[in-house]
Protein backbone atom coordinates (compact mmCIF):
# COMPACT_ATOMS: atom_id res chain seq x y z
CA UNK A 1 0.00 0.00 0.00
CA UNK A 2 0.84 3.49 -1.02
CA UNK A 3 0.35 6.90 1.40
CA UNK A 4 0.36 10.41 -0.55
CA UNK A 5 1.93 12.63 1.51
CA UNK A 6 -0.44 15.95 2.28
CA UNK A 7 3.17 18.22 2.06
CA UNK A 8 3.53 20.75 4.41
CA UNK A 9 5.55 24.17 4.42
CA UNK A 10 9.02 24.02 4.18
CA UNK A 11 9.99 24.96 7.19
CA UNK A 12 12.79 28.19 6.24
CA UNK A 13 14.68 27.20 10.01
CA UNK A 14 16.06 23.91 9.31
CA UNK A 15 19.65 23.87 7.29
CA UNK A 16 19.78 21.09 4.91
CA UNK A 17 23.04 19.79 3.63
CA UNK A 18 23.31 17.69 0.70
CA UNK A 19 26.06 15.28 0.26
CA UNK A 20 27.02 15.51 -3.53
CA UNK A 21 25.87 18.37 -5.55
CA UNK A 22 25.07 16.51 -8.78
CA UNK A 23 22.26 16.64 -11.01
CA UNK A 24 19.71 15.25 -8.71
CA UNK A 25 20.98 17.56 -5.69
CA UNK A 26 20.65 20.42 -8.00
CA UNK A 27 16.68 19.74 -9.07
CA UNK A 28 16.20 19.43 -4.79
CA UNK A 29 18.02 22.65 -4.05
CA UNK A 30 16.23 24.47 -7.07
CA UNK A 31 12.75 23.12 -5.75
CA UNK A 32 13.89 24.04 -1.72
CA UNK A 33 14.92 27.63 -3.43
CA UNK A 34 11.50 28.16 -5.32
CA UNK A 35 9.42 26.62 -2.81
CA UNK A 36 11.01 29.89 -0.31
CA UNK A 37 14.01 28.28 1.88
CA UNK A 38 16.67 30.81 2.03
CA UNK A 39 19.91 29.86 -0.02
CA UNK A 40 21.95 30.51 3.54
CA UNK A 41 19.76 27.66 5.02
CA UNK A 42 21.32 25.06 1.87
CA UNK A 43 24.85 23.44 2.12
CA UNK A 44 26.44 21.59 -0.42
CA UNK A 45 29.41 19.11 -0.12
CA UNK A 46 30.75 18.83 -3.64
CA UNK A 47 34.06 17.77 -4.43
CA UNK A 48 34.35 19.07 -8.19
CA UNK A 49 35.30 22.91 -8.18
CA UNK A 50 33.53 23.25 -10.70
CA UNK A 51 30.50 22.18 -9.51
CA UNK A 52 30.88 24.36 -5.74
CA UNK A 53 30.73 27.58 -8.25
CA UNK A 54 27.70 26.72 -10.04
CA UNK A 55 26.37 25.75 -6.82
CA UNK A 56 27.91 28.55 -4.90
CA UNK A 57 26.04 31.08 -7.52
CA UNK A 58 23.02 30.04 -6.31
CA UNK A 59 23.38 31.66 -2.86
CA UNK A 60 24.07 28.40 -1.11
CA UNK A 61 27.13 27.11 0.79
CA UNK A 62 29.82 24.87 -1.42
CA UNK A 63 32.17 22.68 0.52
CA UNK A 64 34.78 20.43 -0.35
CA UNK A 65 34.30 17.87 2.14
CA UNK A 66 30.86 16.60 4.05
CA UNK A 67 32.95 16.96 7.29
CA UNK A 68 32.33 20.87 6.97
CA UNK A 69 28.92 20.87 4.90
CA UNK A 70 27.10 19.16 7.84
CA UNK A 71 28.19 21.31 10.64
CA UNK A 72 24.80 22.58 12.16
CA UNK A 73 22.54 21.41 9.73
CA UNK A 74 19.16 19.44 10.73
CA UNK A 75 18.80 17.19 7.76
CA UNK A 76 21.45 15.66 5.78
CA UNK A 77 20.56 14.68 2.42
CA UNK A 78 23.13 11.44 0.69
CA UNK A 79 23.31 12.31 -3.00
CA UNK A 80 25.94 10.27 -4.11
CA UNK A 81 26.12 7.26 -6.08
CA UNK A 82 25.78 3.76 -4.41
CA UNK A 83 29.30 2.95 -5.46
CA UNK A 84 30.93 5.37 -3.00
CA UNK A 85 28.15 5.24 -0.08
CA UNK A 86 30.15 3.07 2.25
CA UNK A 87 32.88 5.50 2.45
CA UNK A 88 30.32 8.44 2.40
CA UNK A 89 29.24 6.69 5.83
CA UNK A 90 32.07 6.41 7.22
CA UNK A 91 33.33 9.78 6.88
CA UNK A 92 29.71 10.91 8.56
CA UNK A 93 28.88 8.38 10.92
CA UNK A 94 29.83 10.80 13.90
CA UNK A 95 28.42 13.33 12.47
CA UNK A 96 24.82 13.14 12.42
CA UNK A 97 23.71 11.41 15.09
CA UNK A 98 21.52 14.38 15.99
CA UNK A 99 20.19 15.11 12.60
CA UNK A 100 17.33 13.62 9.97
CA UNK A 101 19.06 11.36 7.46
CA UNK A 102 17.38 11.13 3.84
CA UNK A 103 19.09 8.72 1.30
CA UNK A 104 18.20 8.98 -2.46
CA UNK A 105 21.32 6.55 -3.17
CA UNK A 106 19.95 3.77 -5.39
CA UNK A 107 19.18 0.57 -4.26
CA UNK A 108 20.88 1.15 -0.42
CA UNK A 109 18.51 -0.36 2.41
CA UNK A 110 17.67 1.80 5.71
CA UNK A 111 19.67 -1.03 7.64
CA UNK A 112 22.93 -0.49 5.63
CA UNK A 113 22.36 3.10 6.02
CA UNK A 114 21.81 3.01 9.91
CA UNK A 115 24.94 0.40 10.02
CA UNK A 116 27.25 2.53 8.09
CA UNK A 117 26.12 5.32 10.53
CA UNK A 118 26.96 3.45 13.90
CA UNK A 119 22.97 2.74 13.99
CA UNK A 120 21.33 5.85 13.40
CA UNK A 121 17.86 5.45 13.08
CA UNK A 122 16.48 8.80 12.11
CA UNK A 123 16.62 7.49 8.24
CA UNK A 124 14.38 7.80 5.02
CA UNK A 125 14.90 6.20 1.84
CA UNK A 126 13.87 7.70 -1.32
CA UNK A 127 13.84 6.71 -4.95
CA UNK A 128 13.18 9.76 -7.17
CA UNK A 129 13.00 9.81 -11.15
CA UNK A 130 14.43 12.03 -13.65
CA UNK A 131 11.77 14.30 -14.38
CA UNK A 132 13.06 15.65 -10.84
CA UNK A 133 15.34 17.82 -12.79
CA UNK A 134 12.13 19.79 -14.37
CA UNK A 135 10.03 19.58 -10.59
CA UNK A 136 7.81 17.41 -11.61
CA UNK A 137 9.28 14.16 -10.60
CA UNK A 138 7.62 11.03 -8.40
CA UNK A 139 9.41 10.07 -5.11
CA UNK A 140 8.84 6.64 -3.54
CA UNK A 141 9.78 7.04 0.22
CA UNK A 142 10.67 4.92 3.09
CA UNK A 143 11.06 4.81 6.73
CA UNK A 144 11.16 2.30 9.86
CA UNK A 145 8.16 2.46 12.39
CA UNK A 146 11.15 4.60 15.13
CA UNK A 147 11.11 7.95 12.62
CA UNK A 148 8.41 9.91 14.02
CA UNK A 149 5.97 11.98 11.99
CA UNK A 150 7.71 14.87 12.67
CA UNK A 151 10.88 13.58 10.58
CA UNK A 152 8.56 11.99 8.14
CA UNK A 153 6.74 15.37 6.95
CA UNK A 154 10.17 17.22 6.90
CA UNK A 155 11.69 14.45 4.19
CA UNK A 156 8.61 14.64 2.49
CA UNK A 157 8.43 18.28 2.53
CA UNK A 158 11.88 18.10 1.15
CA UNK A 159 11.45 15.28 -1.85
CA UNK A 160 8.26 16.98 -2.88
CA UNK A 161 10.38 20.28 -3.94
CA UNK A 162 10.42 18.19 -7.17
CA UNK A 163 7.36 16.81 -7.27
CA UNK A 164 4.87 14.31 -6.00
CA UNK A 165 5.93 11.72 -3.58
CA UNK A 166 4.69 8.39 -1.93
CA UNK A 167 5.16 6.31 0.73
CA UNK A 168 5.21 2.67 0.65
CA UNK A 169 5.01 0.90 3.97
CA UNK A 170 7.27 -2.36 3.08
CA UNK A 171 10.96 -1.62 1.81
CA UNK A 172 10.46 -4.18 -0.35
CA UNK A 173 8.12 -2.51 -2.20
CA UNK A 174 10.96 0.00 -3.16
CA UNK A 175 12.22 -2.57 -6.13
CA UNK A 176 8.44 -1.99 -7.33
CA UNK A 177 9.24 2.27 -7.53
CA UNK A 178 12.28 1.50 -8.85
CA UNK A 179 10.79 -0.50 -11.63
CA UNK A 180 7.71 1.83 -12.46
CA UNK A 181 8.78 5.28 -11.60
CA UNK A 182 12.64 4.90 -10.89
CA UNK A 183 13.04 3.47 -14.63
CA UNK A 184 9.72 4.82 -15.91
CA UNK A 185 10.86 7.55 -17.74
CA UNK A 186 13.28 5.77 -20.13
CA UNK A 187 10.00 3.61 -21.37
CA UNK A 188 7.96 6.79 -22.28
CA UNK A 189 11.17 8.26 -23.94
CA UNK A 190 11.10 4.46 -25.92
CA UNK A 191 7.47 5.15 -27.06
CA UNK A 192 7.94 8.42 -28.10
CA UNK A 193 11.32 7.53 -29.82
CA UNK A 194 9.09 5.00 -32.03
CA UNK A 195 5.91 6.80 -32.46
CA UNK A 196 8.94 9.79 -33.72
CA UNK A 197 10.14 7.12 -35.94
CA UNK A 198 6.41 5.96 -37.40
CA UNK A 199 5.47 9.23 -38.17
CA UNK A 200 8.73 9.58 -40.41
CA UNK A 201 8.29 6.62 -41.78
CA UNK A 202 4.62 7.67 -42.59
CA UNK A 203 5.96 10.50 -44.46
CA UNK A 204 6.35 13.99 -41.54
CA UNK A 205 9.25 15.45 -41.25
CA UNK A 206 11.07 14.54 -37.98
CA UNK A 207 10.63 17.95 -36.31
CA UNK A 208 6.88 18.12 -37.21
CA UNK A 209 6.34 14.12 -36.05
CA UNK A 210 8.62 14.96 -32.70
CA UNK A 211 6.44 17.82 -31.87
CA UNK A 212 3.43 15.49 -32.47
CA UNK A 213 4.76 12.65 -30.43
CA UNK A 214 5.56 15.46 -27.67
CA UNK A 215 2.63 17.20 -27.29
CA UNK A 216 0.30 14.31 -27.54
CA UNK A 217 2.67 12.60 -24.70
CA UNK A 218 2.25 15.80 -22.44
CA UNK A 219 -1.43 16.03 -23.61
CA UNK A 220 -2.42 12.87 -22.55
CA UNK A 221 -0.50 12.67 -19.27
CA UNK A 222 -2.14 16.03 -18.30
CA UNK A 223 -5.67 14.25 -18.96
CA UNK A 224 -4.90 11.29 -17.15
CA UNK A 225 -3.84 13.65 -13.92
CA UNK A 226 -6.67 15.44 -14.18
CA UNK A 227 -9.41 13.22 -14.87
CA UNK A 228 -11.43 11.19 -12.28
CA UNK A 229 -11.45 8.70 -15.37
CA UNK A 230 -8.72 6.03 -15.39
CA UNK A 231 -6.03 5.08 -18.35
CA UNK A 232 -8.27 2.81 -19.43
CA UNK A 233 -11.51 4.39 -19.38
CA UNK A 234 -9.71 7.30 -21.33
CA UNK A 235 -8.22 4.98 -23.83
CA UNK A 236 -11.73 3.80 -24.09
CA UNK A 237 -13.15 7.04 -24.71
CA UNK A 238 -10.55 7.65 -27.77
CA UNK A 239 -11.51 4.35 -29.48
CA UNK A 240 -13.93 4.37 -31.78
CA UNK A 241 -15.13 0.50 -33.01
CA UNK A 242 -13.81 -0.25 -36.16
CA UNK A 243 -11.69 3.29 -36.49
CA UNK A 244 -7.79 4.20 -36.43
CA UNK A 245 -6.90 3.86 -32.89
CA UNK A 246 -8.67 0.60 -32.75
CA UNK A 247 -6.58 -0.70 -35.57
CA UNK A 248 -3.49 0.37 -33.66
CA UNK A 249 -5.18 -1.12 -29.88
CA UNK A 250 -5.78 -4.27 -32.09
CA UNK A 251 -2.49 -4.69 -33.38
CA UNK A 252 -0.75 -3.95 -29.83
CA UNK A 253 -3.29 -6.60 -28.21
CA UNK A 254 -2.82 -9.29 -30.94
CA UNK A 255 1.12 -9.43 -30.22
CA UNK A 256 0.65 -9.23 -26.32
CA UNK A 257 2.41 -5.94 -26.06
CA UNK A 258 0.63 -5.25 -22.34
CA UNK A 259 2.04 -8.33 -20.85
CA UNK A 260 5.35 -7.43 -22.69
CA UNK A 261 5.39 -4.54 -20.80
CA UNK A 262 4.28 -6.31 -17.81
CA UNK A 263 7.35 -8.57 -18.16
CA UNK A 264 9.65 -5.71 -18.64
CA UNK A 265 8.85 -3.88 -15.38
CA UNK A 266 9.00 -7.36 -13.74
CA UNK A 267 12.46 -7.31 -15.39
CA UNK A 268 13.49 -4.36 -13.96
CA UNK A 269 12.33 -5.03 -10.25
CA UNK A 270 14.33 -8.20 -10.53
CA UNK A 271 17.27 -6.38 -11.56
CA UNK A 272 17.07 -3.62 -8.28
CA UNK A 273 16.51 -6.97 -6.02
CA UNK A 274 20.08 -8.15 -7.50
CA UNK A 275 21.80 -4.63 -7.14
CA UNK A 276 20.74 -4.09 -3.87
CA UNK A 277 22.62 -7.43 -3.19
CA UNK A 278 25.69 -6.76 -4.36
Amino acid sequence: MSVQHNVTPIDSTKIVAFIGGGNMAQALIGGLLAEGLPATMIRVAEPVAELREILALRGVGAFSTATEAVKGADVVVLAVKPQIIQAVLAELADLVADKLVISIAAGISVATIAHGLAGQERIVRAMPNTPALVQTGATGLYADDVLSQLDRDTAATILSAAGLVLWVEDESLMHAVTAVSGSGPAYFFYLMEAMIDAGVAQGLDERTARALTLQTALGAAQMAIISEDSPAKLRQKVTSPNGTTAAAIDYLDAHAVRAHIIDALAAAETRSIELSAN
